[in-house]
């Protein structure tokens, strides 16, 4: 419950969101002495952590590295189980922070925020929430998070399915009951590579329906021994100083120093051998070129489909499993038993291409060619990645400019943080940042860091209003643009580029230059006086 009422106050800033972007803005101002409210639809602190509870769920960077590192403290307190955290550790996390810091003071959960407007005249935001509480701020600070929004069931029929159907994105919290039951899971992204193996040895059958095959790497998760847990303790200093250095803001992301071309094949294969037993997305770093040269691309790519062979023991099956896209241009998945689970004798994979889904019936699913008979269907279908959350919420700045309409051909932002006619109105790891690209914590760490500099300068100057200006929003966006063009990722069909998502307009989200070059790039705006930036 939020200590004072301060739905009738005038607050020095709103957030919106209380995942690890939230609370970390919200413990940044309140050190500030500002009066901060955040507002959250769930009723728990952890954002994205929050909602994906679907049986399997798992990080995959690495525990020690998806922390925060502001506090010593709880660096030093705080004791991971495992390489790669589970869904339930990476929430009991957040909910310590919440209580170590007491930031559910100022949490006010159940709160959906839908519509923000800024006032000139006033230079307020008005925020108002889905049971109408209305309130007002000198900023605002959207946390909402870059895989949050997710992609809603658009099948024909799905009303007419008598048996339970759910979406790994918005899981409930109670257990789901698998056992003996027919269950048909749609899709073979992220969600859906984690919660297969958990799935299949529960059911009586499991059918999955593939659009497109996607690459995955072996985990390699174990349980951290106390020597570990405790030699990172005692270098996080340096372990974040080598992240913040790394293009993906990952310490332990070892990048190769050689063109995969450069080398033998004995020894490209040796060293696609060495990532591969050491598990994880690391192995799209084996060499420097894998995501910007075609060929090396396809060195990576043979390697993981001849894995993908020796692994799987119908030929057929194995042949769907193998993508014929570029590694890397969707997101790269780490699983645990994924390819094995389809030599489980009640795993079916169903091709989708070739007999497409043409509805759902009261049994199951229709295909061209066949009926599947469900007791459960899971929809395994992504997000509205990077501005789904955003554009969810009616956002109406300067002169009645929505944002749903500046956006309506993509996003425009400066450095992700701002979009011009929208004053005071900040984004954590917005379109236009690294954010999905790297390591989520520390993106969110600069982006806050920056954000609750910013805040502090405009107080200390006594300034009412900051936007980013046109001519630096485009040429950054331009920027962006002409990264993503050097790199392999615009060459298929991905949520990096929106494609999931019908009607969204074709543009790559994320900025693909890496996080130290973006950083550097932020922190020469504030130390100019936050050049590109027009300020009142």
């Amino acid at each position: 419950m939020v200590k004072n009422n301060l739905k009738n106050k005038t607050l020095d800033a709103l957030i919106v969101g209380a995942g690890f972007a939230g609370m970390y803005m919200l413990h940044k101002l309140r050190k500030q002495g500002l009066e901060v409210l955040v507002l959250d639809e769930a009723s728990g602190v952890g954002g994205t952590w929050y909602w994906n509870r679907y049986p399997g769920a798992r990080c995959d960077v690495e525990s020690v590295e998806y922390s925060y590192s502001f506090s010593e403290e709880l660096q030093q307190e705080w004791k991971w189980s495992d390489r790669f955290s589970t869904q339930p550790e990476i929430l009991d996390y957040a909910n310590h922070v919440a209580d170590r810091f007491s930031l559910r003071d100022w949490i006010k959960f159940n709160s959906r925020v839908e519509s923000m407007v800024y006032s000139a005249r006033d230079n307020l935001w008005i925020t108002t929430t889905h049971s109408g509480e209305i309130y007002k701020s000198h900023y605002c600070v959207m946390a909402t998070g870059t895989l949050s929004s997710v992609n809603k069931p658009r099948f024909r029929g799905i009303d007419d399915f008598k048996g339970d159907w759910y979406v790994t994105g918005k899981w409930p919290h109670d257990p789901v009951d698998f056992k003996g039951k027919k269950v048909g899971i749609i899709g073979t992204g992220s969600s859906a590579v984690q919660a297969i193996p958990i799935i299949a040895p529960q059911v009586e059958s499991l059918t999955v329906f593939q659009r497109t095959a996607n690459y995955s790497i072996p985990a390699r998760n174990y349980s951290l021994t106390l020597e570990e847990i405790e030699k990172a303790k005692a270098n996080y200093s340096e372990i974040r100083a080598k992240a913040r250095g790394n293009r993906a803001g990952i310490a332990s992301m070892e990048i190769g120093s050689y063109s995969a071309l450069d080398v033998s094949d004995s020894d490209r294969d040796r060293e696609f051998k060495r990532r591969w037993k050491e598990g994880g997305t690391n192995f799209l770093a084996a060499f420097n070129d894998i995501g910007t040269n075609a060929e090396s691309n396809e060195k990576a790519a043979d390697f993981v489909r001849a894995r993908i062979n020796e692994v799987v023991r119908e030929t057929k099956v194995a042949d769907l499993l193998s993508p014929t896209n570029t590694i890397g241009c969707k997101r790269l998945c780490a699983d645990t038993d994924y390819y094995e689970t389809y030599n489980r004798d009640n795993v079916l994979l169903v091709d989708v291409n070739k007999n497409p889904i043409e509805r759902i019936v009261d049994d199951g699913i229709k295909t061209s060619d066949n009926v599947y008979e469900f007791d459960i269907i899971i929809f395994a279908i992504g997000f509205d990645a990077m501005t789904g959350a955003l554009l969810s919420i009616d956002i109406k700045g300067r002169n009645e400019l929505r944002l749903r309409e500046k956006w309506s051909e993509g996003p425009r932002t400066f450095l992700g943080l701002c979009s011009e006619g929208f004053p005071n109105m900040f984004m954590i790891t917005g379109p236009g940042s690294p954010s999905v690209l790297s390591n989520m914590m520390t993106s969110i760490e600069q982006h806050v860091e920056w954000v609750s500099d910013c805040v502090s300068y405009m107080i200390s100057n006594g300034r009412n209003a900051i936007e980013s200006n046109l001519d630096s929003e485009n040429k950054w966006m331009d920027h962006v643009e002409e990264v993503a063009a050097d790199t392999l990722r615009y060459s298929c069909n991905s949520w990096y580029v929106g494609a999931n998502i019908p009607g969204k307009k074709r543009i790559f989200l994320p900025y693909a230059g890496g996080f130290p070059k973006y950083t550097e790039r932020c922190n020469e705006v504030a130390a100019k006086g936050y050049e590109g930036f027009t300020i009142s």
